[in-house]
């Protein structure tokens, strides 16, 4: 007995994330230029990763949010 199943896809075609792609590359070239050293360089990309929530933060205490 053959069930037929349902399969469900999803299309995401927006370019939100080459917009976030692309700000993630241009963060990480800023910060390992700004580095020194192997750990700087691992902490250049860790800042890189995380940068937008530092930016979300200030701009919400900004706004008195």
């Amino acid at each position: 007995m053959v069930k037929n199943e349902k399969t469900t896809r999803v299309m995401n075609e927006h370019p939100g994330g080459f917009i976030f792609f692309v700000a993630f590359v241009g963060a990480a070239v800023y910060f390992v230029q700004q580095s020194e050293g192997f750990w700087g360089f691992i902490l250049a990309i860790l800042k890189a990763v995380v940068w937008p929530a530092f930016v979300t933060f200030h701009v919400l205490q900004l706004l008195g949010a």
